[in-house]
This record gives structure tokens, sequence and C-alpha cells, in this order.
């Protein structure tokens, strides 16, 4: 099987949709020789943060000399990116070669009342699979969609735990309380393992997380809050206190990301994870990259591509426009495409604060909310200057660029998939003009 064939073979599966709940993922992992009990494993969930905090974790161990595994959710331009060791994709090769090995797994299963595997059970069967086999020192897992009934929660004894945060998302799916929420994310938290958190402490989310690390003997460690001097951080564990960190990854919640990750290593026993010292951790905190988080692509007029898509990020993506692109004191247009599942003025509120000139309301190629609510929406909260594009999220950029002054400030934002509608030689071009 070829690269193209395979990824169309993947894509297939999205026809299956969402189907939370293991059974089904662990007889396809045993059928695959159980790859996910060959790994030593960092666990990541939360409602925003964890995708960074993985990317920091896995770059700090990488820093350190070891063979880290990553496997990020969703991808931004290219499904290999869920898929990495020391920061390189998956090659093709490899990608189809895993396809062509699960495929006829897959097709076994179908058959069977388990039912059939999903596209997200695949990817992660790749990325279990591929671990292994490379034989990593470490790999560090974000979930998915909540985390109890995830398809990355079928490893027994990870070495820690993390849930960065919880907010208001996938109600649907998850419950529409941040109780609820919280339970469901708390699903990855295992026995004796501990679990560290940055839910604000005697909140409804963190009582639930308490309570259920109490009931499972799981030592419960809440991050410290960094300090931050003009984008110096300081960071504390119970291990050390680290000064003078400085992000490539921008904005103010990056600070507790970075602080989420070294609390998690700080966390795992010595045994596991002999002390990385303080000069390694720092220079893998600050080489952690992931594309479409407060990533300028264009100066002139400045672009930045964010991929907040609800209401929790959409509030750090309006403050960070603020400090980092002084959005307040500029014409500021915002390009705006949503996944169907998120609600439009929830999305919106935050960002309306900025007091944008113009929004263009458009929708991505996969999951799109029509383009036409989000300008209901923009409508409803008084926003001026609404323009519905929906052909192509490429073409709402392309309107925006157009009616674009060179001191304007435009950020296109929304999800995973509006973000990465617009393919990075797209910018290239842009800023080479």
């Amino acid at each position: 099987m070829e690269f193209d064939e395979a990824l169309e073979y993947l894509q297939g599966r999205l026809r299956m949709g969402v189907k939370l709940g293991n059974d089904r993922f662990l007889a396809l992992l045993d059928r695959l020789g159980s790859p996910q009990n060959r790994l030593r494993v960092v666990h990541i969930a939360g409602t925003k943060g964890k995708g960074s905090t993985t990317a920091m974790a896995a770059s700090v161990l990488s820093a350190a000399g070891y063979k880290v595994g990553a496997y990020l959710s969703p991808y931004v331009y290219d499904v290999r990116e869920r898929v990495q060791i020391n920061g390189e994709m998956i090659s093709r090769d490899d990608f189809a070669r895993w396809v062509s090995v699960i495929q006829p797994h897959v097709e076994a299963l179908e058959g069977t009342d388990l039912g059939a595997t999903t596209e997200f059970e695949l990817k992660t069967a790749i990325g279990l699979c591929y671990f292994a086999e490379q034989a990593v020192d470490y790999a560090v897992l974000e979930v998915g969609l909540g985390g109890r009934l995830d398809a990355t929660n079928v490893v027994a004894a990870p070495l820690v735990t993390v849930i960065t945060n919880i907010g208001l998302d996938h109600t649907e799916i998850l419950g529409e309380t941040l109780g609820a929420i919280a339970a469901e994310k708390a699903g990855i938290i295992k026995a004796g393992i501990p679990c560290v958190t940055g839910v604000p402490v005697g909140g409804e989310a963190w009582e639930v997380i308490e309570r259920i690390c109490r009931e499972r003997h799981a030592p419960l460690i809440s991050i410290q809050p960094p300090s931050d001097d003009a984008g110096s951080l300081t960071l504390t564990t119970e291990r050390r206190t680290l000064r003078g960190v400085q992000l490539r990854l921008r904005g103010a919640f990056q600070a507790q990301n970075a602080a989420a990750a070294l609390t998690a290593l700080d966390s795992i026993g010595l045994e596991a994870l002999p002390l990385v010292p303080n000069e390694v951790v720092q220079r893998g905190l600050e080489a952690a990259w992931v594309p479409g988080r407060l990533q300028q692509v264009s100066e002139q007029p400045t672009v930045v591509v964010d991929v907040a898509h609800n209401e929790i990020s959409a509030s750090a993506l309006a403050d960070a426009l603020r400090t980092y692109f002084q959005a307040e004191s500029r014409r500021v247009i915002l390009v705006v495409g949503l996944s169907r599942n998120h609600d439009p003025e929830a999305f919106l509120k935050p960002l309306a604060g900025l007091n944008p000139a113009a929004l263009i309301a458009t929708q991505p190629a996969c999951r799109p909310r029509p383009a036409e609510d989000i300008a209901s929406a923009a409508r409803d909260l008084g926003l001026p200057n609404i323009a519905t594009v929906e052909s192509s999220v490429l073409d709402a950029v392309r309107f925006a660029l157009k009616g674009a002054r060179p001191d304007d400030l435009i950020c296109l934002t929304g999800s995973f998939y509006t973000v990465g509608d617009v393919p990075p030689a797209f910018w290239q071009n842009l800023s080479n003009k």
C-alpha cells in the first residue's frame, strides 16, 4: 500500500464517526501484539493546552537524550504530525506500512459484534505500534476526546497522568457541567499513579478529580503557578525551581503548559526517569513547537493563525492578541471557521472584546459548522462588517487580505481544520511578496 492509498483508507474510516469505549480497540491491539504494554507513557488530558503540554514534555525528554514518541491530537497540516519520534514525523513509507499491517485486523473485527474501527482508533494504533517497534524510551500521549473512553486510555500503568484544565467543551458527549467533564477526563487516572493537574483547587472540577484520586490511591499534585517577568518564566516543582525560561511558543497560557509538563516529569519516580538537569529542561522547553498556536505567518499585514476552538481557548487567544500583537491599538479582522459541534456565540464573545473592524465567517472542509451560523452569532453580538465566504477557508483568507491595510491584524481561527485548510506554502508565498 502506498501512502496516498493508506491515507484514503484512513479517511474512509471517518464515516464511522466517534465511538467512545475501548473494548473494540483493545481487541484490535491484542491482535497486534498489545504494543501499548511495551511503552512507558506520560498520558495528558485536558480541555485546553494538552497538545502544547505534550510537545513540551516530549521535547524535554528528547533534550535529555532519550528516544521519545509523541502522539498529538489532532493534526494541523499533515496527518503524520500525530506520530512523531524526537520531533520527526513518521515517514510516509512507515505510515503506509503500518496501515497495511493493521488493515486486515480492522476488517476481521468489523465482522464481529465489536463493530467497525474508527479513524481515531486506527491512527492511535499506528502510533502505538510504531512507538513499540522503534523501542522508544518514553511515549507522551495526548488524549483525543475526554479521557475515560478515549482510545489512548489503554495503558494500564502510565508513569504519570496529567489533566491540564477543565472547561465546557464537547458537552454533548462529555456532559454539561464541569464536574461531569472532569469525571470523564479523570478516567485516565490509574491506581497508585501520580496525577498532575492545573485545575483550580476547591472548585467543582477539582473536587471530582480529588475524589477519584483518593479512591484510586493516586497522589494528586497541583501545578504551582508559574511567574512571568517580561516573558522570562520561573517554574517551581517539588524537585526544583527553574528560572529564566523563554518559550518559543507564545501566549501567557503556555507558561501554565510548561509548568504542567515539568511538574509531570518531576512527578515520575527517579527509578523510571532520573532527574533531568535544569539546563536540559530549559533547552527542551524552549525548543518545543507545535504549529497553529498563536503562529504569526505574515508581517504586512500581520496575520496570526490559532487553533482555538472553544470559549476558554478563544478567551486566551483574545488576551494573547492584546499582549503580543497590540490588538487594542490596531484594526483587527477576524476570519472564523468552526467545527459543527462548537457554539459560535460562546466562541465569538471573548473575541468581540477586541472590537474587530470586520469578521469573515467561513467553514472548514471537514466537519464544518455553516458559515452563516457564525455570521448570525456575530450579528447578534453587534459586530460590524460581517461577510460570509462559504467556498473555502483559503478564499476567506484571500478576501480578508484584499480588504486589509499593511498595519492591520488578521487572525484566522476557530478549529484545527480551519487553520489546516490554508497550506503553509500559501503563507510562505505571501511572505516572499
